[in-house]
């Protein structure tokens, strides 16, 4: 008798720290514009800052955290998009979210 094994492809998550440059910080708008980008991707996303993790998807949740010009934070993702949703979260954040 022989069995077979399916093997599922483990997808490892991705991160990158960056300093947030925009000089009114991560405020309603720029947390707009963040969640709206990262939102078209499948991927999970999360923002580690001052050592609390939080929803990368959840406006509120951004904005609660109070994240200042200066603050450094790391960016988390994890699932099939992994990688472009990184790319595009690093890119709108070191841009000053276009502002």
């Amino acid at each position: 008798m022989q069995i077979k094994l399916k093997q599922k492809a483990v997808n490892t998550m991705v991160s990158k720290t960056t300093k947030i440059t925009n000089e009114m910080g991560f405020h309603m708008r720029p947390a707009n514009v963040f969640v709206t980008a990262m939102t078209k991707y499948s991927s999970n996303i999360s923002i580690t800052v001052n050592n609390k993790k939080i929803d990368g998807k959840s406006i509120m949740n951004i904005m609660a955290s109070c994240i200042k010009c200066g603050s450094e934070i790391t960016i988390e993702c994890d699932g099939d998009d992994e990688q472009a949703m990184l790319d595009e979260a690093v890119s709108i954040i070191e841009s000053g979210f276009g502002e």
